[in-house]
């Protein structure tokens, strides 16, 4: 983080050799020959109070004080949230944990919007006021990524001990382990380690990890009753993922992920950090003292040539430096794509309950209509419509799909759709940097994804079939229609019989 001093070296926001370069006089006129110091005329104030001495700039050109940096902050936090009504007083809202600096920051801002709803409600004479209730959720990856479980006990520990001096009684720590997503399997850790082995691109191993760590919050936030997941994505990674997604080959599916709201999960995703770079969250962190965890991940482990993710953040990264606001840039001329239906978060009875002004306010961001986007099974990306027409055309011919179908359209749901077919649907992306082309890798990835990824394939299937079917409606025949026109040409031929009898 950039420092508001002209000179000297900054250490953790302190810059003890500038302020002896600026507050030394050097003038031949002192009148005892010696140095004076001016502290109070000398020293450079925050820019927004006035008050306090600068001690990072925010914004890239506003050097203000750390309890101005806080301020400023938590007014895009609660701007976001309130805006796009993330956080409702009804909501049970999971937050994502990872030890870094950005869910730290969004953990502690959760807590304190928390605790002012808690006294505003303790204040009300009837006590009816709603507080949305938070729970944290930390997913462990030190079985993919073969961590010693001594460090990988020590690391859970350090996160217990974070979480645990905010939590409030009755609120819940969720640990959980990355291989939980086969729970219905004896064997989940060699699973998820056969699956990461059988992956050969290096990228493409990196994103099916973060692709299972999705579907595991998604399953904690499921089978404990929430309603919210709130994510500490920055500025920062979603610059990164622009560009990295670009260069995947992932344009189509590049609107959805930059958004505020997510909304195609069973538990919509919030992000009320987007607005927020990670340097300012970083010196947050160290002004006010709040702990962070380092974590490791696979570009950590194998270093900064790892894949196409770690090359795009060490360039991203270089911009920044070059420029502070080049990650700012990235993400405002991404956002400013089509974004999908999924976006906004669907209209809850819970905002009959907010004051009319914000009640209107919020219908704008809200929407009644329910999204029918195709997914890719792997990714959950957003599929072209066209795209997957020409997917179903080009497994017309397999006689193991039009078995499928048949048990599809017969009410038989658990059929398991064939390896081959499955490749098919998936977004180009994941078709070419988790599967492959060889038959024999692929069928054996297919086997060791979790049956959620094969479930989504199996729903896309039958969606298809009744988008297809919505499109062709005004072409088919009701059961009347058929009874009357087969009562017609009944008459009809009975008419022509006895013509010809005549």
């Amino acid at each position: 983080m950039a420092c508001g001093r002209q000179s000297g070296n900054c250490n953790g926001g302190s810059c003890e050799g500038a302020e002896q370069d600026l507050f030394s006089c050097s003038s031949s006129s002192c009148s005892d020959g010696r140095k004076q110091n001016k502290p109070t005329e000398n020293k450079r104030l925050c820019s927004k109070c006035k008050e306090k001495e600068t001690q990072v700039k925010a914004n890239q050109t506003e050097s203000v004080c750390g309890a101005c940096l806080h301020a400023s902050i938590l007014a895009k936090f609660k701007g976001a949230v309130n805006s796009h009504g993330m956080i409702l007083p009804t909501d049970k809202v999971l937050v994502a944990f990872s030890g870094g600096p950005a869910s730290r920051v969004a953990l502690e801002f959760v807590k304190e919007i928390q605790s002012k709803a808690q006294r505003d409600s303790d204040a009300s004479r009837d006590s009816v006021l709603h507080v949305f209730h938070v729970g944290v959720a930390f997913v462990d990856e030190s079985t993919a990524l073969l961590v010693d479980s001594h460090e990988a006990c020590q690391l859970i520990e350090e996160i217990k001990f974070i979480v645990s001096g905010k939590a409030n009684p009755g609120e819940q720590t969720h640990i959980v382990p990355i291989e939980s997503i086969w729970s219905d399997s004896a064997d989940c850790k060699e699973k998820l380690l056969d699956l990461l082995a059988s992956v050969h691109d290096t990228t493409g191993k990196e994103d099916l990890l973060g692709y299972l760590r999705m579907q595991v919050l998604q399953k904690v936030a499921v089978e404990h009753g929430y309603n919210k997941l709130v994510l500490g994505l920055c500025t920062s990674r979603i610059a990164t993922h622009v560009v990295a997604s670009t260069v995947k080959g992932q344009g189509y599916s590049l609107p959805a992920d930059v958004q505020y709201v997510d909304a195609r999960w069973k538990v919509p995703v919030v992000l009320p950090l987007r607005d927020c770079v990670v340097k300012e969250l970083a010196m947050l962190c160290h002004l006010n003292s709040w702990k962070t965890v380092f974590t490791k991940a696979l570009s950590t482990l194998a270093g900064s040539h790892f894949s196409v993710n770690s090359l795009i953040a060490s360039f991203v990264a270089l911009l920044q430096e070059e420029n502070p606001s080049r990650e700012r840039t990235i993400v405002r001329t991404a956002e400013k794509l089509n974004a999908f239906s999924f976006n906004q978060l669907p209209e809850s009875e819970a905002i009959y309950q907010l004051h009319r002004r914000r009640r209107e306010a919020l219908r704008n961001c809200m929407t009644n209509n329910t999204y029918s986007e195709l997914l890719c099974p792997i990714c959950s990306g957003p599929l072209n419509d066209k795209d997957f027409v020409e997917m179903i055309k080009s497994l017309g011919t397999d006689s193991s799909l039009r078995a499928f179908l048949v048990a599809i359209n017969n009410g038989e749901t658990t059929s398991d759709l064939p390896s081959s077919d499955f490749q098919c649907l998936c977004c180009p992306s994941c078709q070419f940097q988790i599967l492959h082309d060889q038959k024999s890798s692929s069928q054996q990835i297919h086997s060791l994804l979790p049956d959620v990824m094969k479930k989504r394939a199996v729903e896309n299937i039958i969606t298809n079939e009744s988008w297809m079917r919505r499109q062709i409606e005004d072409c088919l025949l009701s059961e009347d229609d058929e009874d009357e026109l087969h009562e017609a040409c009944l008459n009809h031929t009975t008419e022509h019989l006895e013509r010809l009898g005549k």
